[in-house]
């Protein structure tokens, strides 16, 4: 599978027989096409979200639905979860801040019916923002999906793509933090393959992170 790490790097996966990184990546093959990256979930039934489900990088025209699609989901998530996290105003700007993320990483979008429901942010190694802490590993952040969403497996399709992208830059990792507490998010990391490793936890004024990594070497 060929991809490039930079904008413009556009595929549409079809569904394939047999294994090969994409299979492997839970991506069932690509073929080229012009235009923005985008990935064809496969499905046998097109009854549910995620068969109908289009993963494809985000452009100018989906950064703000895809700032508000955070700031919804985060502030519900953690409102549910975690009753203590108080999102400022400043943190609600930085995530709306699309814009400057894709300027240094690939952001993913979920399409559905023409509506952005949800996104994923892949940092390459050494990007600005970066919290990877290995340097040939790339920093998976911002998963979210739309609230009316949750618990509907889309971000199942969002991390497989995010995956095969990671692998397509030939790094080692793919690293991640999930804020302490988050138990549940910890979990579905690790069910992916994702291990805990506390060397790479950061200690910030307002929240302790917890590291977890992805192999892919």
């Amino acid at each position: 599978m060929e991809l490039s790490a930079r904008a413009g790097w556009g595929v549409r996966t079809r569904a394939v027989r047999g294994g090969g990184e994409a299979g492997a990546a839970g991506v069932r093959g690509v073929a080229v096409e012009g235009g923005a990256a985008c990935y064809r979930l496969a499905s046998m039934s097109d009854s549910d979200v995620v068969s109908r489900a289009v993963i494809r990088e985000a452009g100018p025209g989906d950064d703000a639905a895809v700032g508000e699609l955070l700031v919804s989901a985060f502030t519900t998530q953690y409102a549910k979860k975690l009753p203590e996290v108080v999102y400022t105003e400043a943190r609600k700007q930085e995530l709306r801040d699309v814009a400057a993320r894709r300027a240094v990483a690939s952001v993913l979008v979920a399409e559905v019916d023409g509506e952005v429901v949800g996104t994923v942010a892949l940092f390459p190694p050494g990007a600005p923002g970066s919290e990877a802490w290995l340097p040939r590993a790339a920093d998976l952040r911002g998963l979210a999906t739309a609230v009316k969403y949750h618990g509907k497996g889309l971000a199942k399709p969002l991390l497989d793509a995010a995956e095969a992208l990671a692998r397509t830059w030939d790094v080692d990792a793919v690293a991640l933090h999930v804020r302490r507490g988050a138990e549940g998010v910890g979990r579905m990391y690790m069910k992916r393959g994702f291990q805990r490793v506390p060397e790479g936890d950061m200690s910030l004024p307002t929240v302790y992170l917890e590291a977890y990594l992805l192999p892919l070497k």
